[in-house]
């Protein structure tokens, strides 16, 4: 049994680049190595009976329904027009400075991402309005699909993220504390980003020219009170849905769950797409055919998911995994460092919500035993999994990229078709950025944690000290507790005899831990 679960973890691999549908790819390798499992007696049969009875409580998990709130909320917001607002208003307050429609796309990348949270949406909108632009005005082709490329995956740490939602529910932890550990990373790729794009122009002023100041068709304050109406009322919601919960920094307070916070934003989006007098029945339909295919997609890959992790955990595949990741050198550093590599090349073949579902409740555990703080290394990954849509050969982002160009040249929008060693070639600096901000979580934590709630330290000797002047204390004369002997050597308080001061100490962590909750 102990060379099973490495022969299980390679047939993962093999059946997730074969091409079929990983949920049910996942699902057959599960069910025939427990088969095999059963019959070398490795676990008896009824071990595999508790599987319906499993996959059902994980999937009437109550955080788990966050994913079509937050869903619909993006698809409304994606179709009714903020995004072109957004770009129109920006582009124009920008683009008369070097690099100014790059810096316009990173920042309503930045924005969007919070409101829509979906990649293909963000990309696909920013390039049809952006691209020809670009393209007019003599910006370096490699350089513009770059930018629109990664403006498009911030959405992915960028809160309310799906993804975050996703490994909250992976990890235990609070959607909150994972929205405010994130918020950290999120600003700080946008201002690496925008770096980039100011050393450019001064290297290489000619790739980001600025827009002539006679090509805007607004000035003044028109200009800017187009830009607040797009702004203002997409950050009061998004304000409004983080708020809640308790996902803004400085808020340690939440009054909804997850679910609650991601229906009332569903409500709000209804409203702002009205507000764009652009709530239709076919815009309604099309948000609902989007959030229940992202949604079933979802709950078959964690059916699938769990079905391979039962049987793994059960031929111990979990300490093989502890074993051969507790044991690299360098200790909580090294892990961080094989595991990062680890899930970038696995991004090349599988998407965030894959990753998820089969790969961290490999590694979370693990992480968990070394001391490794589970909100920051939730965000380390999904900072990492943003590069799965960036690089090939399954870079979505890219396709997305690719496809709206084509379209574009085709309908006389570009005055060059854009080739894709343009597209492939300029993702490259901004997947580097994005490794250079995994790097930066892993060796400056803080960037995570500086938000999150501080642990509460039970100080023993004030609670000593308390404890006497109650009357409860044991003064050190006093004989010690007796001892009895547990069955496998170790001394336990005798029931009959406490020590009222494990007691209190005990009682004084618990009320510590339901305060930080």
């Amino acid at each position: 049994m102990e060379n099973f679960p490495p022969l299980m973890f390679a047939g993962l691999i093999i059946v997730m680049l074969i091409g079929f549908p990983v949920a049910f790819s996942l699902a057959a390798l599960g069910l025939a190595c427990g088969v095999y499992a059963v019959q070398m007696g490795w676990f008896p049969a009824e071990f595999m009976s508790a599987l319906p009875q499993n996959v059902f409580g994980i999937l009437s998990n109550d955080l788990l329904l966050a994913i079509p709130f937050f869903t619909m909320m993006g698809a409304l917001l994606e179709k009714c027009g903020l995004a072109e607002d957004m770009l129109d208003s920006m582009g124009q307050l920008f683009g008369p400075i070097r690099g100014g429609l790059g810096y316009s796309v990173i920042i309503v990348g930045f924005i969007l991402g919070a409101i829509t949270g979906t990649v293909a949406g963000q990309v696909i909108a920013m390039a049809m309005i952006s691209l020809p632009v670009m393209m007019r005005y003599g910006y370096n082709m490699r350089y513009a699909t770059g930018v629109l490329a990664a403006s498009g995956t911030i959405t992915q740490i960028v809160p309310p993220s799906l993804v975050l939602v996703v490994l909250a529910d992976q990890l235990g932890k609070s959607v909150g504390d994972m929205y405010k550990g994130a918020w950290g990373p999120s600003i700080l790729q946008v201002l690496i980003f925008a770096l980039y794009t100011f050393i450019l122009s001064r290297v290489k002023p000619d790739h980001v020219p600025g827009v002539p100041k006679e090509a805007r068709t607004l000035q003044g304050w028109a200009l800017w009170s187009k830009c607040l109406r797009g702004i203002i009322p997409s950050a009061v919601l998004i304000f409004a849905v983080l708020g809640s919960m308790g996902g803004l920094p400085g808020l340690n307070t939440a009054i909804a769950t997850p679910t609650e916070a991601g229906a009332m934003g569903a409500v709000g989006a209804f409203i702002l797409a009205a507000m764009h007098r652009r709530l239709t029945w076919p815009l309604v339909r099309e948000a609902m055919a989007g959030t229940a295919r992202i949604t079933a997609m979802v709950v078959f890959i964690l059916i699938g998911s769990r079905v391979f992790s039962l049987v793994f955990q059960g031929v111990e595949g979990g300490k093989w995994i502890e074993h051969m990741l507790s044991n690299l050198p360098g200790g909580q550093v090294g892990f961080l460092i094989v595991v990062n590599i680890f899930i970038f090349f696995l991004a090349f073949f599988l998407d965030f919500f894959e990753i998820a579902f089969i790969i961290l409740p490999l590694l979370g555990p693990v992480a968990d035993k070394m001391g490794i703080d589970l909100v920051w290394f939730g965000v380390m990954l999904c900072v990492n999994m943003q590069t799965s849509f960036m690089h090939p050969p399954f870079g979505f982002a890219l396709f997305y990229l690719r496809g709206i160009s084509d379209t574009l040249f085709k309908n006389g929008s570009l005055p060059r078709k854009v080739e894709s060693s343009d597209i492939y070639l300029g993702a490259i600096p901004w997947v580097v950025m994005q490794l250079i901000l995994v790097a930066i979580v892993i060796f400056v934590p803080e960037t995570v944690t500086v938000f999150l709630e501080k642990e509460q330290a039970v100080d023993m000797n004030k609670a000593s000290e308390l404890l006497e002047q109650m009357g409860g204390g044991r003064t050190s004369d006093e004989p010690a507790p007796e001892l009895n002997m547990a069955p496998d050597g170790a001394s336990s308080p005798s029931s009959s005899a406490e020590d009222p001061m494990e007691a209190f100490k005990h009682a004084a962590e618990q009320d510590a831990a339901a305060a930080k909750k």
